[in-house]
């Protein structure tokens, strides 16, 4: 019976072993968090050489960690920039290419959303056991089906819609009195907040509230002990331009006045990271928390964004409609001081984040992206001889901008394609299209092969769109990807 006895002491030792080596597996993978902000231009935070706009805190993690910059987004406008993001994949091939309108449809059975078919990266980090919240901006459909506490967030508080209005006092007022008037159409710009799909009284200017809600989480995940993923999606400084009068003080220096309140909206952000860092080292989490930082799209020069030294604007396929401030921070795990110069694309984050959550993917589940963190660690290459894309579906035309390695192809506004070596040439100035003309065509030919994955959008933005792709105008490819005639046009010499 000893003999049994010590056996099965063994067994049980083994068992404990076995648990306890689980357990520091899973404390060994690391929280996630991704601070996303809305509109925020290149060139618009101290990192990224912001000189009239001060980011402490933001430009602490990122001299702390790899600042990225070539990052681009999937797409230079808000909705299918965030589709692309949570589903690994681009908006034209989930059929999300355009924004959401306000007061988007909240009927299932219109399909205002990001397909369910399309699993997200929070349900996928879920089921691997994380904790998971989404905060701030949604803009991925407001029908029940599409609900952020559907698609794999156990924790959801923020709003629905495309944007926002800064200051409860006001937009309640606003909300109030249109309910109180039988208006069946109110601009959900003055919606109340929500938290889980219940009304929110929100008493704080919502950017810092947002930052409270995901310190909340936090600490919540902390005495869970489970690892988090949180999503942290700023609506700041997207329009309206307001912010807190004390905010707007800092930046007196500041002539123009939409910079100015712009400025005081990035200032409102860099605070709220701070005081989430504090949390997180608070909590003994800050060490292995992966922060990701980045914007959704271009900076809009039209209201107070700098998005110098590219050219374009929030929607543009140049630079400054989709290359965007962004950086790694995970002390555990990231190189101080790193400047990591290659392409990389926001698609790459959910694969990124699967494999460090050791998750599994459900079975058929296609990615754009790809795991990038072996490459940020070396400071290789993650996308040698592949091409990174962007297109925009405009009125019977497309702009089209794709990358590969040091070369970019642009073509905006039914204007002749231009080539240009754009770590050369940031600016996008000089075409070399005359001069290379088989590269030219190459990265064309691969652009438009990219685009026959492409499906119909599920919405567009207006009836004239809507009689566009009707009659068959839209997407015209084979006019946007002509070639022959573009090389030799007196444009590219």
């Amino acid at each position: 019976m000893a003999i049994h006895f010590n056996h099965f002491k063994l067994f049980l030792y083994a068992v404990a072993l076995s648990v306890t080596s689980i357990g520091l597996a899973q404390e060994t993978r690391p929280n996630i968090l991704v601070v996303l902000c809305d509109d925020l231009g290149y060139a618009d935070v101290g990192f990224n050489g912001s000189t009239d706009i001060v980011t402490p805190e933001l430009d602490n993690l990122a001299q702390n960690g790899t600042i990225f910059t070539s990052a681009y987004v999937a797409h230079p406008f808000c909705g299918p920039s965030r589709s692309a993001i949570l589903t690994g994949r681009y908006p034209h091939l989930t059929g999300t290419p355009y924004n959401l309108f306000h007061n988007s449809s909240d009927d299932d059975k219109d399909n205002m959303g990001v397909p369910v078919e399309e699993t997200y990266m929070s349900k996928v980090l879920q089921n691997a056991g994380y904790y998971t919240s989404a905060i701030g901006k949604w803009h991925l459909g407001a029908a029940p089906k599409f609900h952020p506490n559907k698609r794999g967030f156990d924790d959801f508080y923020g709003f629905l819609g495309g944007g926002h209005d800064y200051f409860p006092s006001e937009y309640q007022k606003t909300y109030t009195a249109q309910k109180k008037a039988g208006n069946l159409n109110i601009r959900d710009y003055v919606f109340p907040m929500e938290h889980n799909g219940k009304p929110a009284n929100e008493t704080e200017y919502i950017t810092d509230g947002f930052s409270r809600e995901a310190i909340k989480n936090i600490k919540i995940a902390a005495a869970k002990k489970q690892p988090f993923f949180i999503y942290l999606a700023y609506n700041a400084p997207h329009v309206p331009l307001q912010a807190k009068a004390a905010d707007v003080a800092k930046f007196a220096h500041i002539e123009d006045k939409d910079r100015r309140t712009y400025a005081a909206m990035v200032y409102a952000v860099d605070r709220g990271v701070g005081k989430i860092v504090q949390a997180l080292k608070e909590t003994k989490q800050f060490d292995n928390t992966l922060i990701v930082f980045l914007s959704d799209n271009g900076g809009n020069f039209d209201h107070g964004a700098n998005n110098y030294p590219l050219k374009g604007t929030k929607g543009d396929t140049w630079e400054g409609g989709y290359r965007v401030p962004m950086f790694f921070h995970w002390p555990k795990k990231i190189k101080k001081d790193q400047r990591f110069d290659f392409p990389v694309s926001s698609l790459d984050l959910y694969p990124t984040f699967t494999d460090l959550a050791e998750a599994k993917l459900p079975k058929g589940k296609l990615l754009d992206g790809k795991n990038i963190m072996d490459d940020v660690l070396k400071n290789t290459e993650p996308y040698k001889d592949e091409m990174i894309y962007s297109l925009r579906y405009r009125e019977g035309y497309n702009d089209v901008g794709a990358r590969m390695g040091d070369w970019k192809i642009t073509r905006m506004g039914n204007e002749p394609w231009r080539l240009h070596n754009i770590t050369q040439d940031i600016g996008e100035k000089k075409n070399l299209a005359g001069r290379y003309p088989d590269r030219l065509k190459e990265m064309i030919a691969k652009t438009r092969e990219w685009t026959k994955s492409f499906v119909r959008p599920l919405w567009v933005y207006s009836v004239k769109d809507k009689e566009l792709w009707e009659s068959g105008q839209m997407p015209n490819y084979e006019a946007t990807f002509e070639v022959d005639k573009l090389v030799d046009s007196p444009y590219h010499k």
